[in-house]
Protein backbone atom coordinates (compact mmCIF):
# COMPACT_ATOMS: atom_id res chain seq x y z
CA UNK A 1 0.00 0.00 0.00
CA UNK A 2 0.98 3.69 -1.00
CA UNK A 3 0.45 5.68 2.23
CA UNK A 4 0.71 9.64 1.38
CA UNK A 5 1.93 11.09 4.54
CA UNK A 6 -0.19 13.74 5.70
CA UNK A 7 1.52 16.38 8.02
CA UNK A 8 -0.55 19.14 7.39
CA UNK A 9 0.58 20.72 4.36
CA UNK A 10 0.30 19.56 0.45
CA UNK A 11 -2.33 18.39 -2.46
CA UNK A 12 -2.75 15.09 -1.12
CA UNK A 13 -6.25 14.48 -2.33
CA UNK A 14 -5.16 15.37 -5.92
CA UNK A 15 -2.21 12.44 -5.69
CA UNK A 16 -4.44 10.18 -4.45
CA UNK A 17 -7.41 10.64 -6.77
CA UNK A 18 -4.58 9.98 -9.90
CA UNK A 19 -3.18 7.25 -8.45
CA UNK A 20 -6.67 6.16 -7.50
CA UNK A 21 -7.75 6.46 -12.01
CA UNK A 22 -4.53 4.04 -12.66
CA UNK A 23 -5.97 1.64 -10.44
CA UNK A 24 -3.20 1.78 -7.51
CA UNK A 25 -4.14 2.04 -3.84
CA UNK A 26 -3.24 4.25 -1.65
CA UNK A 27 -4.10 6.02 1.14
CA UNK A 28 -3.71 9.48 3.05
CA UNK A 29 -2.52 9.03 6.73
CA UNK A 30 -0.71 11.27 9.72
CA UNK A 31 -1.01 8.07 12.22
CA UNK A 32 2.59 7.28 13.14
CA UNK A 33 1.16 3.11 13.00
CA UNK A 34 -0.67 3.46 9.96
CA UNK A 35 2.20 5.11 8.50
CA UNK A 36 4.81 2.42 9.91
CA UNK A 37 3.04 -0.32 7.50
CA UNK A 38 3.48 1.40 4.62
CA UNK A 39 5.64 -0.34 1.72
CA UNK A 40 5.89 3.09 0.02
CA UNK A 41 5.56 6.11 0.83
CA UNK A 42 4.94 9.41 -0.81
CA UNK A 43 5.85 12.81 1.24
CA UNK A 44 4.18 15.66 -1.04
CA UNK A 45 4.08 19.41 -0.07
CA UNK A 46 3.29 22.94 -0.93
CA UNK A 47 3.97 24.87 1.49
CA UNK A 48 7.09 26.88 3.44
CA UNK A 49 10.50 24.52 4.37
CA UNK A 50 10.58 25.50 8.70
CA UNK A 51 6.53 24.85 8.85
CA UNK A 52 7.07 21.60 6.99
CA UNK A 53 9.84 20.57 9.47
CA UNK A 54 7.89 21.17 12.48
CA UNK A 55 4.63 19.81 11.53
CA UNK A 56 6.91 16.19 10.70
CA UNK A 57 8.39 16.31 14.10
CA UNK A 58 5.03 17.55 15.95
CA UNK A 59 3.06 14.34 14.41
CA UNK A 60 6.44 12.20 15.60
CA UNK A 61 6.83 11.45 11.96
CA UNK A 62 10.71 12.20 11.38
CA UNK A 63 12.54 9.50 13.29
CA UNK A 64 9.83 7.03 12.06
CA UNK A 65 10.37 8.65 8.38
CA UNK A 66 14.22 8.15 9.01
CA UNK A 67 14.11 4.64 10.26
CA UNK A 68 11.73 3.18 7.38
CA UNK A 69 13.46 5.20 4.43
CA UNK A 70 17.36 4.69 5.94
CA UNK A 71 16.94 1.76 7.39
CA UNK A 72 14.64 -0.76 6.00
CA UNK A 73 14.85 0.85 2.18
CA UNK A 74 11.08 1.43 2.05
CA UNK A 75 10.77 3.26 -1.43
CA UNK A 76 9.65 7.08 -0.71
CA UNK A 77 8.65 9.87 -2.96
CA UNK A 78 9.11 13.39 -2.45
CA UNK A 79 7.06 16.14 -4.28
CA UNK A 80 8.10 20.02 -4.46
CA UNK A 81 8.64 20.93 -0.75
CA UNK A 82 8.51 17.23 0.36
CA UNK A 83 11.66 16.92 -1.88
CA UNK A 84 13.20 20.20 -0.58
CA UNK A 85 12.80 18.75 2.95
CA UNK A 86 15.07 15.78 1.77
CA UNK A 87 17.79 17.91 2.08
CA UNK A 88 19.87 19.35 4.65
CA UNK A 89 18.69 22.63 4.65
CA UNK A 90 17.06 25.65 2.38
CA UNK A 91 17.13 29.75 2.18
CA UNK A 92 13.94 29.73 2.41
CA UNK A 93 14.14 29.00 6.16
CA UNK A 94 16.05 28.07 9.51
CA UNK A 95 15.03 24.63 10.32
CA UNK A 96 17.35 21.65 9.33
CA UNK A 97 15.88 19.80 6.88
CA UNK A 98 15.73 15.46 7.08
CA UNK A 99 19.40 15.39 5.48
CA UNK A 100 18.71 12.08 3.57
CA UNK A 101 20.22 13.22 -0.07
CA UNK A 102 23.37 15.80 0.58
CA UNK A 103 21.89 18.83 -1.24
CA UNK A 104 20.73 22.38 -0.02
CA UNK A 105 17.86 25.12 -1.88
CA UNK A 106 19.39 27.83 -2.69
CA UNK A 107 16.18 30.68 -4.12
CA UNK A 108 16.49 31.95 -8.07
CA UNK A 109 17.68 35.47 -8.53
CA UNK A 110 15.41 37.45 -10.60
CA UNK A 111 16.67 38.13 -14.05
CA UNK A 112 15.20 41.44 -15.52
CA UNK A 113 17.08 41.13 -18.82
CA UNK A 114 16.07 37.32 -19.12
CA UNK A 115 12.46 38.07 -18.24
CA UNK A 116 12.94 35.10 -15.36
CA UNK A 117 11.48 36.03 -12.06
CA UNK A 118 12.33 34.06 -8.66
CA UNK A 119 9.24 32.57 -8.94
CA UNK A 120 9.57 29.16 -11.52
CA UNK A 121 5.93 28.51 -12.49
CA UNK A 122 4.46 26.83 -15.30
CA UNK A 123 5.52 24.06 -17.49
CA UNK A 124 9.00 23.19 -18.29
CA UNK A 125 10.65 20.16 -19.45
CA UNK A 126 12.58 17.76 -17.38
CA UNK A 127 15.80 16.19 -18.82
CA UNK A 128 17.39 12.69 -17.98
CA UNK A 129 20.69 13.33 -15.96
CA UNK A 130 21.43 9.98 -15.26
CA UNK A 131 19.23 6.45 -15.83
CA UNK A 132 16.52 6.92 -13.59
CA UNK A 133 13.53 5.08 -13.33
CA UNK A 134 11.28 7.27 -12.44
CA UNK A 135 11.65 8.85 -15.71
CA UNK A 136 11.30 6.30 -17.90
CA UNK A 137 8.56 5.46 -20.42
CA UNK A 138 8.68 8.72 -22.38
CA UNK A 139 10.10 8.97 -26.18
CA UNK A 140 10.41 12.83 -25.62
CA UNK A 141 11.57 15.10 -22.88
CA UNK A 142 8.64 15.04 -20.23
CA UNK A 143 6.72 18.24 -19.50
CA UNK A 144 5.40 18.59 -15.61
CA UNK A 145 4.04 21.53 -14.07
CA UNK A 146 6.01 23.36 -11.68
CA UNK A 147 5.73 26.31 -8.71
CA UNK A 148 8.47 26.85 -6.14
CA UNK A 149 11.25 29.68 -5.72
CA UNK A 150 14.10 27.33 -4.86
CA UNK A 151 16.28 24.81 -6.41
CA UNK A 152 18.06 21.97 -5.22
CA UNK A 153 22.05 22.04 -5.51
CA UNK A 154 23.34 18.57 -4.64
CA UNK A 155 26.78 17.95 -2.99
CA UNK A 156 27.04 15.01 -5.53
CA UNK A 157 26.60 14.63 -9.39
CA UNK A 158 25.16 10.90 -8.96
CA UNK A 159 22.08 12.51 -6.89
CA UNK A 160 21.19 14.74 -10.02
CA UNK A 161 18.33 12.18 -11.51
CA UNK A 162 16.93 14.91 -13.93
CA UNK A 163 17.67 18.52 -14.81
CA UNK A 164 15.42 21.69 -16.22
CA UNK A 165 16.11 24.87 -17.74
CA UNK A 166 15.43 28.28 -15.88
CA UNK A 167 18.10 30.86 -16.87
CA UNK A 168 20.63 27.86 -15.81
CA UNK A 169 20.01 24.03 -15.25
CA UNK A 170 19.14 22.86 -12.03
CA UNK A 171 18.09 19.68 -10.53
CA UNK A 172 14.69 18.89 -10.87
CA UNK A 173 14.54 15.02 -10.05
CA UNK A 174 17.20 14.39 -7.33
CA UNK A 175 17.38 10.51 -5.91
CA UNK A 176 19.51 8.51 -3.74
CA UNK A 177 18.69 4.41 -3.23
CA UNK A 178 14.91 4.34 -2.89
CA UNK A 179 14.53 8.12 -2.31
CA UNK A 180 13.47 9.90 -5.20
CA UNK A 181 12.33 13.48 -5.43
CA UNK A 182 10.58 15.52 -7.90
CA UNK A 183 10.31 19.22 -8.02
CA UNK A 184 7.68 19.61 -9.99
CA UNK A 185 3.54 18.79 -9.33
CA UNK A 186 3.28 15.35 -11.03
CA UNK A 187 -0.17 15.40 -9.52
CA UNK A 188 -1.27 18.51 -12.30
CA UNK A 189 1.20 17.52 -15.11
CA UNK A 190 -1.38 14.84 -16.42
CA UNK A 191 -0.60 12.04 -19.07
CA UNK A 192 3.41 13.15 -18.02
CA UNK A 193 2.88 12.79 -14.22
CA UNK A 194 0.60 9.91 -14.50
CA UNK A 195 3.35 8.37 -16.13
CA UNK A 196 6.26 9.11 -13.61
CA UNK A 197 3.56 8.20 -10.49
CA UNK A 198 3.31 4.78 -12.47
CA UNK A 199 6.88 4.16 -12.25
CA UNK A 200 7.07 5.06 -8.91
CA UNK A 201 4.49 2.53 -7.71
CA UNK A 202 5.16 -0.28 -10.46
CA UNK A 203 8.93 -0.04 -9.21
CA UNK A 204 10.17 -3.21 -7.15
Amino acid sequence: MIHIVDFGVGNLAAIRNMLGRMGFDSTISRDPAEIGRATKLILPGIGAFDEGMRNLRARGLVDLLGEMVMTRRVPLLGICLGMQLLGRGSDEGSEPGLGWIPMYFKRFEPDDERRLKSLHMGWNNVYHASNCALLSGYDRPPRFYFVHRYYAVCDEPSNVWGTTDYGAKFASVVGRGTIGGVQFHPEKSHKFGMQLLRNFAEAP
